[in-house]
């Protein structure tokens, strides 16, 4: 059994219709942070090999989203 750890950015943006650009300016907005369009990319596509607790607590900031479990979840392969 391997477990796997996802990030449901994906998921998250598209139930809001919303894209990656438009979250960065969001952020950018919302918490006056800059955050790369390549660091949110590589989110959405699960491709980052650590994550960055600020750039987590930034996304979750400006999606308002409290319960990390909407946001990070466990897949079992």
């Amino acid at each position: 059994m391997k477990i796997v750890l996802r990030v449901r950015l994906d998921e998250i943006l598209k139930e809001r219709n919303m894209t990656q650009k438009e979250l960065v300016e969001l952020i950018k907005e919302k918490l006056d942070k800059d955050v790369r369009t390549a660091s949110i990319s590589e989110l959405y596509n699960n491709q980052r090999k650590s994550l960055n607790k600020e750039l987590i607590e930034n996304i979750a900031s400006a999606l308002e989203i409290s319960n990390i479990n909407e946001f990070i979840t466990f897949d079992v392969k």
